[in-house]
């Protein structure tokens, strides 16, 4: 890895202060546990920490240059602070391997990274010609390069109108294949060549940058993003000792509708309609503690403008539905 700078002085984390308000009733127990499942360069694991000097936090990165900026970041922090590479979607495997049966608190930041956007040299950002990579895990997986070439003129066309919400999205697969035979798709300067030609200037003037919506697609798509993200909130709120709290940040629609799916779902009631009386098995188990999605206030954005698209969602876990119960797991104890 190459001297990129330290964590703090490349990352402001979104919504922070708001974050840890909502977080602070379980997280300002002693040993409350909290995971960061999504742990980047450590901005809000190092907010956790400071303001609850009692609790732990976990933090998750698939993306092993993170995990070792915010190690640096939090290495202050000693033993409070365990760092793990894996994808969010396993948190339930890291907490086992931890011996964790329940945690107070999860925070899941979606989407590419501060730390991805910056180091132009891995594909994310579209303003400059980089390769075609876009792997939040750089040791393995398919890159956008293994998209764009062995695709299907359906598939490209698939990935870039169900994950880009693409107008164009046969129009530009039929322009990939055209443009491919003559010679493969290596960098992104070609591919944002191809958008501004294949994009009418009119959507291009009233929706931004031509590539914006391909290159999320495309991320998505190496990343399975959204698979990943609905795998992972339904593991984190099983874990949820009863109290605990889960803050997710969606920075589009796709991520905000999943996340807005599962909480909701857990704060509403299965009991049938007409039932007199409400089993406790039918009772909700999340509480929302967000009116919709709360979003940064104009200050913020200003001073952080990657914060403008966030959008933020908090619940509280109500009850136990595995074991019946309303008692709080503690830390380490098997359920």
């Amino acid at each position: 890895m190459t001297d990129r700078g330290q964590a703090q002085d490349r990352h402001v984390p979104v919504l922070r202060d708001r974050i840890l308000d909502l977080l602070e009733p379980a997280l300002g127990t002693p040993g409350a546990v909290h995971v960061d499942a999504t742990l980047g360069m450590g901005g809000h694991a190092e907010g956790v920490l400071e303001r609850f000097p009692e609790a732990t936090v976990v933090g998750i990165d698939r993306d092993r240059e993170a995990l070792t900026l915010a190690g640096g970041r939090l290495e202050r922090f000693g033993e409070r602070f365990v760092p793990v590479h894996a994808v969010y979607d396993e948190i339930g495997a890291v907490l086992d391997g931890l011996g964790i049966a329940a945690v107070q608190g999860v925070l899941f930041d979606l989407g590419v990274s501060s730390l991805q956007l910056d180091e132009t040299d891995r594909g994310f950002a579209y303003r400059v010609d980089a390769p075609l990579d876009m792997r939040m895990d750089q040791s393995s997986g398919p890159t956008a390069a293994d998209v764009l070439n062995p695709y299907s003129a359906a598939d490209l066309a698939r990935v870039r109108r169900d994950y880009g919400e693409e107008r164009y999205a046969r129009r530009i697969a039929a322009e990939v294949l055209r443009e491919r035979e003559r010679e493969p798709f290596t960098t992104s300067g070609r591919l944002v060549e191809l958008l501004r030609r294949a994009i009418p200037m009119a959507s291009q003037r009233q929706s931004g940058h031509p590539a914006k919506r391909t290159f999320q697609a495309l991320r998505i798509e190496v990343n399975d993003e959204l698979g990943s993200w609905s795998r992972a909130i339904e593991a984190a709120i099983t874990r949820l000792a009863v109290g605990g709290r889960i803050a997710v940040l969606s920075y589009h629609s796709l991520e905000d509708r999943i996340t807005k799916r599962a909480l909701t779902a857990g704060a509403r009631s299965t009991a049938p309609p007409g039932l007199p009386v409400e089993l406790p098995e039918h009772a909700p188990y999340l509480r929302l503690l967000t009116r919709g999605a709360e979003e940064p206030s104009e200050a913020e954005v200003i001073a952080n403008p990657r914060a403008a698209s966030a959008r933020l969602r908090v619940a509280e876990r109500t009850r136990d539905t595995t074991a019946g119960t309303t008692e709080r797991p503690r830390k380490g104890h098997t359920r």
